[in-house]
């Protein structure tokens, strides 16, 4: 899947957000993972634990079906920011949000941050 498919799945999945996105100038992958971490970011400051979740989820989705440009967008922009997007969060807040994401996800978070305590 590309950005625009992934843009096309997020609408239906997710259609709180959906104004905001048709209001957003989507050009590229990177684009649209920004827009997506910037809600789960806000999401997150509200404890709007539903629709977190499943912007969790879809992120989860378009990473595992994503291409290649959509999933280094994934990789380089949404879990570089997790730790900046939770470092307020109380710990199980914390552990609730990292619970949402895949195995797969998580290691690569993982990864990414243990190669830079290196």
């Amino acid at each position: 899947m590309n950005y625009v498919q992934a843009t096309q799945e997020i609408t239906v999945a997710i259609p709180e957000i959906c104004s905001d996105l048709e209001n957003t100038d989507i050009r590229n992958s990177y684009h649209l993972i920004e827009f997506l971490t910037d809600k789960i970011k806000t999401m997150i400051r509200k404890n709007d634990t539903h629709c977190l979740s499943r912007c969790l989820l879809m992120m989860d989705e378009i990473y595992k079906d994503g291409d290649q440009m959509v999933k280094d967008a994934i990789e380089n922009s949404f879990i570089y920011s997790l730790d900046n997007c939770t470092a307020f969060c109380d710990k199980e807040y914390r552990h609730l949000i990292f619970g949402h994401l895949s195995p797969e996800l998580q290691q690569v978070y993982a990864r990414q941050i243990y190669s830079h305590s290196i």
